[in-house]
């Protein structure tokens, strides 16, 4: 029986973002998103959780290179959003950047990207109270 294990690594981005739907109006955006729609919007420092599951390698002993995922997160993720007004990126056309949407985009960028393993959960934290998890194996 192979034996299997999750390795998460942290990573970090700076981003500013407006939460506003072209899909509601003026007065709905306001209600629903509040300050958070301000239209010179806000920024965040963003902690992002990336989880590869997988066999045990067993002469190196682990899941995945490390070295290799974060290469591929950092050209794939940080260089894309660090810095960067996320409702510019062409991604989020038609969508509004919620912690959600923000986190399922990340999923997909990385999932058939990732060295050895399976991603496994893609976590976002946007601000000490708001974290969010993203899984194809929810449920």
């Amino acid at each position: 029986m192979t034996e299997t294990a999750i390795l998460t690594r942290r990573y970090k981005f700076a981003a500013s973002h407006r939460l506003h739907s072209e899909c509601l109006s003026g007065e709905e955006n306001t209600k629903i998103f509040g300050k958070c729609n301000n239209p010179n919007g806000h920024g965040h420092n963003y902690q992002v959780y990336v989880s590869v599951r997988g066999p045990i390698e067993p002469h190196a002993g682990r899941v995945t290179d490390v070295g290799a995922l974060d290469r591929i997160v950092a050209d794939t993720i940080i260089h894309r959003f660090d810095h960067r007004d996320l409702n510019l990126d062409p991604a989020f056309a038609g969508r509004t950047t919620t912690g959600e949407n923000v986190t399922r985009l990340i999923w997909d960028l990385l999932a058939a990207k990732i060295p050895g393993g399976d991603l496994h959960k893609v976590g976002l934290v946007e601000t000490r109270d708001n974290y969010f998890e993203y899984s194809e194996r929810q449920g």
